[in-house]
């Protein structure tokens, strides 16, 4: 496993980067809310727009998946069943991440 400092610093530096990020998942849920259909699918289909997603999707994921092996490692003991739990956290992040992605880029 990595050291405590570089898993603090890397849950720092993905909330950091999620403050401009959020810009793309603001204004994709203020579409959702007013945009028609083909509106969306315009604002969707430009590179730049599903580039930010995909970008927010990734940090957002990773950062998740930092702040629950954090809650496992204080709350499991036995280093065993850390380890199983930690590796099916992230799995599930990971496969979550990737077909979110593949949805948006093929949706």
């Amino acid at each position: 496993m990595k050291s405590g400092t570089h898993h603090w610093a890397m849950q720092r530096l993905t909330a950091i980067l999620l403050i401009p990020l959020c810009y793309w998942l603001i204004t994709f849920l203020q579409l959702c809310l007013h945009a028609n259909y083909f509106e969306m699918k315009e604002w969707l289909a430009s590179p730049i727009n599903q580039i930010g997603l995909s970008a927010w999707l990734l940090v957002v994921f990773y950062h998740a998946a930092l702040g629950l092996q954090m809650v496992l490692e204080d709350y499991i003991s036995h280093r065993g069943k850390q380890f199983i739990a930690i590796w099916i956290s992230n799995s599930v992040f990971a496969g979550l991440a990737i077909s979110s992605i593949i949805l948006l880029l093929h949706g």
